[in-house]
């Protein structure tokens, strides 16, 4: 789970201020947080199928936003792959 702290320095690192959550920067960042938690989360739990699931769906929403943001702002989405790490 993220706290409410860790989410809004999120927002607030990702967005233009600590209100704008709805930023697709902020919403793939929020995501990557879930996603890093629930891959922890199976490391100890192997057989929780249930909430692979939900990591499944998370997985493509952000891929979905970040399709997005590629077609819409090129240079914004290869900033927010490099801040976050999650390609190549």
């Amino acid at each position: 789970m993220i706290t409410k702290e860790r989410k809004l320095e999120i927002i607030k690192k990702f967005g233009k201020n600590e209100k704008d959550s709805g930023r697709a920067e902020v919403q793939i960042a929020l995501l990557t947080e879930r996603i890093n938690d629930l891959t922890n989360h199976f490391e100890k739990h192997k057989k929780d199928h249930h909430s692979r699931r939900g990591l499944m769906m998370m997985v493509g929403k952000r891929r979905r936003l970040l399709d997005y943001l590629m077609k819409k702002d090129i240079e914004r989405y290869r900033a927010i792959i490099k801040e976050l790490n999650i390609r190549k």
